[in-house]
């Protein structure tokens, strides 16, 4: 499917390569802005600061996002990856540098804000132009495919990061050191995305970057939300997203502060360990998501999902190493599921004109809901990071997510489809709602 698909659109592929080198800039910036904070032998980091950290990390895509997304749809997307990648790539340097001085950590986040700022613009322009370039009747497998391999790079930058400490070392110098990798291959995204022709990624009727662009920007979010709430199941995806990150966002927290009580040996190790598992389900829900949203539907696949990270939660409450990387592996599937069913509500039943703004709303749920947990995470958990109430609460936030997401389909309005038009997770109508 997709070597036929590459054949009918050949952006397809450089699209692909475009998000697998921006993403694995993400993995070797991430991973070394955190290794240089938590597990950096010059620096002793508490909970709350891991904390602050992730909140860098998450937040610009979130209080930037509706800026991204209006202007994504209204610039030139392909101008918008190619300059996004340059700023980027020099704001890295600037973070390496505060790094090497050995600057605070309060110093390192705010240069790293700006850093994550410049990925939300790549990150959206990619989502928001795949349509450009897939077919209609493949865009749930290209979605998949894209979505899954773009998060496996992730997983290769930090296994990046991990290769670049053991040559250069853990400490200010070296985590330093390491960023530089970041800055290469973002500059080589930046260069792929130039290669695309004016207006492939679209958007379909851009305007003049100046009084429109500026009121698109002052307006995004809230077009967004309202298509958003027009839209429900867009909205009950998010809810799905929301529920899935919440608990995700508190697992996270636990997992660092406990593997970094577990005894002797590097803890960004094992943390690398169960992030592995992570991606590894990621990975799988590639092939899981088309199957299911084919023969059940979307609203059958969301639910299930949610039921089974329910589950794969409960058997946290031992806090067993074993036990905790096999919930990493489902976990990491749920959370891949719920996210390729929330992209392509998005990109097949919401209109172009505000597509970019609708995932700019995306992004500040799968963030913000992210940065709350695990910062009310840090205010509860103890130093050796056993938290079994917390645990309890995601079990709860699933079965909460199930009741949105049930509630929500229940009020879906199916238009009447022509011959031409198929369903949009590529099921009977009857199938849309449950």
């Amino acid at each position: 499917m997709f070597v036929d698909s590459l054949r009918h659109s050949p952006g397809l592929g450089r699209l692909l390569s475009v998000r697998l080198t921006s993403q694995i800039t993400d993995g070797i910036f991430q991973a070394a802005l955190v290794g240089s904070i938590l597990f950096n032998p010059e620096r002793h980091a508490d909970p709350l600061a891991v904390a602050g950290g992730l909140a860098v990390l998450l937040l610009p895509y979130s209080l930037i996002g509706p800026f991204a997304g209006a202007l994504l749809d209204h610039w030139d997307r392909r101008n918008v990856l190619l300059y996004a990648n340059v700023l980027r790539a020099a704001i890295i340097g600037l973070v390496a540098i505060s790094v090497a001085s050995g600057a605070p950590d309060v110093v390192v986040l705010i240069s790293a804000l700006a850093a994550t700022g410049a990925s939300r613009f790549v990150a959206a322009g990619l989502s928001a132009g795949l349509p450009h370039v897939a077919r209609r009747e493949v865009i749930v497998a290209m979605n998949a495919l894209f979505t899954t391999l773009g998060g496996a790079m992730l997983t290769v930058g930090l296994g990046i990061t991990l290769g670049l400490r053991a040559i250069f070392g853990d400490d200010n110098s070296g985590s330093a050191l390491t960023m530089i990798a970041g800055i290469v291959l973002a500059l080589v995204s930046g260069a792929l995305a130039h290669g695309f022709p004016p207006l492939q990624l679209g958007p379909d009727e851009p305007d003049d970057p100046g009084r429109s662009a500026f009121h698109a920007v002052s307006v995004g979010l809230w077009h967004g939300a309202r298509a958003v709430a027009e839209h429900k199941t867009v909205a009950a995806a998010l809810s799905a997203i929301g529920a899935h990150r919440l608990v995700f966002g508190m697992n996270t927290l636990m997992i660092l502060v406990f593997t970094k009580q577990m005894g002797p040996g590097d803890g960004l190790d094992r943390v690398s360990l169960i992030i592995g598992f992570t991606g590894a389900g990621a990975l799988l829900a590639a092939l899981v998501t088309p199957i299911a949203v084919d023969r059940v539907g979307r609203y059958r696949t969301l639910m299930c999902a949610l039921a089974v990270g329910a589950v794969a939660e409960a058997t946290v409450f031992g806090f067993e190493f074993a036990v905790l990387c096999g919930s990493a592996f489902v976990l990491g599937l749920i959370g891949q599921v719920a996210k390729l069913c929330g992209d392509v509500a998005m990109q097949v039943d919401v209109g172009d004109m505000v597509r970019g703004q609708v995932f700019s709303v995306q992004d500040a749920v799968f963030n913000v809901a992210y940065v709350v947990a695990v910062t009310a995470a840090a205010l509860a958990i103890p130093a050796d990071g056993h938290a079994p109430v917390l645990v309890a609460f995601g079990v709860v936030l699933y079965i909460l997510g199930m009741i949105a997401v049930r509630a929500l389909y229940r009020r879906v309005t199916i238009p009447a489809l022509t011959a031409e038009e198929p369903a949009a997770d590529g099921r009977a109508i009857t199938d849309r709602a449950g």
